[in-house]
């Protein structure tokens, strides 16, 4: 069968462009012995990807160039050749970017479509509710009470960790995004207490009177602006858990620092960050209670699905631009 697959060719500086990529016809590869043939049905893009296009040393392998990269998608097993799995069932895996992935049985976890649909086990359900649940319960120690600020509210994993901490009791929950249709979403029907148009103003103005009471944990997926007003807004004993700084990923210069950390020491803050990969001890947990508020509609998501393998690259540039609202996903 042939097989479509985004290959990189160079590494960007700065923004991405389309001649860094290419979209390449290969013939798919039986399994060998414990492995299986999936055909994939959605793929995501995640902005964590950008930092693997780049060659610096990072918490994980940049991608090699000239080769199909990597990302989590989930498919179909059309051959299988692994002990456990067979043709028809779904799994969740790791080898996205293209339409068919020859994988290791090993590093493919079953899925079940009855139980939800399966483009949730890329977000919702996913390595992006992970992050949200460990990053906001374990790494920000949330407790009933805290006042929450949350930046990047919009997507996939902001959206969740305000959601989350309002059903774990938090007193006010705060967002930021990008367009005032985000924000009237966060407000009605994700149930935010306040959220603010990040566009419309200094960060820090509008922070302060969003929770004129400050804050007492802020999760931060922006960075630069967003994270100087959220310690400026913090309380004493606050906790700042560092998810991603999506505002700098394409800088080509290194981005200033906040400048006022020197007020951690008045307020006895702490700035944590983390990667979801150290928390999956949680996942059971997180299925359980998550997967629970999902069924019952007391967690609500939304997901930003662009069709075809060969928009697979636009979609990942849509989501560093801030165009989807939720999980950005691809449907093959």
């Amino acid at each position: 069968m042939i097989n479509r697959e985004w290959h990189l060719l160079s590494r960007p500086v700065g923004w991405p462009k389309p001649e860094d990529f290419a979209l390449v016809e290969t013939e798919t590869r039986a399994p060998a012995e414990g492995q299986v043939l999936v055909r994939n049905k959605y793929l995501s893009v995640d902005p964590y990807m950008r930092g693997r296009m780049s060659a610096r040393k990072s918490y994980t392998a940049p991608f090699e160039l000239g080769k199909v990269m990597q990302g989590g998608a989930v498919g179909e097993i059309v051959e299988s050749n692994a002990e456990g799995f067979a043709v028809g069932d779904h799994v969740l895996h790791f080898g996205g970017w293209r339409e068919y992935a020859t994988i290791d049985a090993k590093g493919a976890v079953k899925v079940d479509p009855a139980l939800a649909p399966l483009s949730t086990y890329l977000g919702v359900l996913g390595m992006t509710g992970l992050t949200a649940y460990a990053g906001l319960l374990r790494t920000a120690s949330f407790k009933e009470g805290d006042s929450v600020f949350v930046s990047g509210a919009a997507g996939a994993v902001g959206s969740q960790v305000g959601q989350i901490a309002k059903l774990k009791g938090a007193s006010r929950v705060i967002g930021s995004a990008g367009s005032d249709e985000k924000v009237k979403l966060l407000v009605e029907e994700y149930g935010f207490d306040a959220a603010f148009n990040y566009k419309n103003g200094p960060v820090g103005e509008q922070l302060r009177q969003a929770a004129p009471d400050g804050v007492d944990v802020y999760f931060d997926n922006v960075g630069g602006e967003h994270l100087e007003a959220a310690i400026g807004s913090l309380n004493e004993r606050g906790r700042i858990a560092i998810c991603g700084m999506i505002s700098v990923y394409n800088n080509t210069e290194p981005a200033p620092g906040p400048q006022n950390l020197s007020r951690l020491i008045q307020t006895r803050g702490r700035i944590e960050g983390f990667l979801v990969g150290d928390h999956y001890d949680l996942q059971p947990q997180f299925v359980q209670e998550v997967g629970a508020w999902v069924a019952s509609g007391e967690l609500k998501y939304r997901e930003t699905v662009v069709e075809g393998i060969e928009n697979n690259l636009e979609a990942f540039l849509g989501q560093l631009r801030g165009e989807n609202t939720g999980k950005m996903i691809v449907k093959l």
